[in-house]
């Protein structure tokens, strides 16, 4: 996924590309419709648009499109930090609603503890921030992933 960021990240439309990309594989994000900002290992930033079908009764943005948009940025950062020797899978995600989502929303996912890639499975926390268009942190979740090698593959005999 990295490599096709690299390529396309340039343009407002490679972007958007990108980020479709992955809504089509994970079909349940397509109408939180996120993009991707900024893309590289150990860091993704997202941005969600605020809009009607991410509204809850309030008026601001739903509580589970912030958790769409964590788990988004989280899994745009799995991508590109974890290599194709290993695999990840969330384990677990814990949220802190911390203020009304009445703007735009930029996600920030990192992984304070850099993942070690060893033959064990591990498993690490991703920090992920949801702040407002004016800076305001609105949501905070810890998402865990386990992440371990990737079964080798036995050769079938012709």
């Amino acid at each position: 996924m990295l490599g096709t960021w690299r390529r396309f990240s340039g343009s407002w439309p490679g972007r958007l590309l990108v980020s479709a990309a992955v809504w089509l594989r994970a079909p349940y994000f397509l109408t939180a419709a996120p993009v991707i900002r900024r893309l590289e290992p150990g860091r993704a930033e997202v941005s969600l648009r605020n809009w009607w079908l991410v509204h809850n009764h309030l008026g601001t943005v739903h509580a589970i499109a912030s958790c769409n948009l964590a788990e988004y940025a989280m899994g745009v950062l799995a991508e590109a930090t974890v290599p194709s020797s290993h695999r990840w899978i969330p384990r677990g995600m814990s949220v802190q609603y911390l203020a009304k989502a009445e703007t735009d929303l930029l996600a920030v996912a990192t992984f304070p503890e850099p993942p070690a890639f060893s033959d064990a499975r591990e498993d690490v926390d991703a920090e992920v921030t949801l702040t407002d268009a004016h800076g305001t942190e609105v949501v905070h979740a810890t998402i865990t992933l386990r992440i371990s090698p990737r079964p080798a593959r036995t050769a079938i005999a012709a």
